[in-house]
């Protein structure tokens, strides 16, 4: 097996390595936009629910009821605060990710250079041989006529 073939594997290996880094940058950014897409939910929930409380407000409410609704905001926005949270750790999950997709990409395109020096190499080796062996089989014809003369 030539060097090239051998370094063709490993460069295989490589690939499939980025690949599956790339997937996994992949399955990240969605979970991201997830993530994004509830804090989204969240504050146009706590948006409505406040409109919904001015609505109210204005009709009179009870102290049991307004405690009702200040304790409601309040978990609210503790929980916006929370999926902020998670966002930031997403997004942190993300750049990781992106950084091991990247290292794999640069080694995968590392690897693939070296096969194609082999094999640029493999190529002029043979073209030497075959080049010695025409000139070689000129030589003869041409000893071969000269003696024939």
């Amino acid at each position: 097996m030539t060097r090239s073939k051998r370094m063709q594997s490993v460069a295989g290996l490589a690939k499939n390595r980025e690949d599956n880094a790339a997937r996994l940058l992949g399955e990240r950014r969605k979970f991201l936009e997830q993530q994004k897409q509830r804090l989204a939910e969240l504050m146009m929930y706590r948006e409505e629910y406040a409109k919904k409380f001015q609505n109210t407000g204005h009709q009179g409410l009870t102290i049991p009821q307004l405690n009702e609704y200040r304790h409601f905001l309040i978990k609210l926005n503790m929980a916006i605060v929370q999926q902020r949270e998670h966002i930031d750790l997403a997004i942190d999950d993300c750049q990781l990710f992106k950084q091991k997709w990247l290292d794999s990409r640069v080694h995968t395109q590392a690897l693939d250079k070296v096969v194609e020096k082999y094999r640029n190499h493999e190529i002029k080796i043979r073209e030497r041989k075959e080049q010695k062996e025409l000139d070689e089989s000129a030589a003869r014809l041409g000893l071969s006529s000269f003696k024939d003369s």
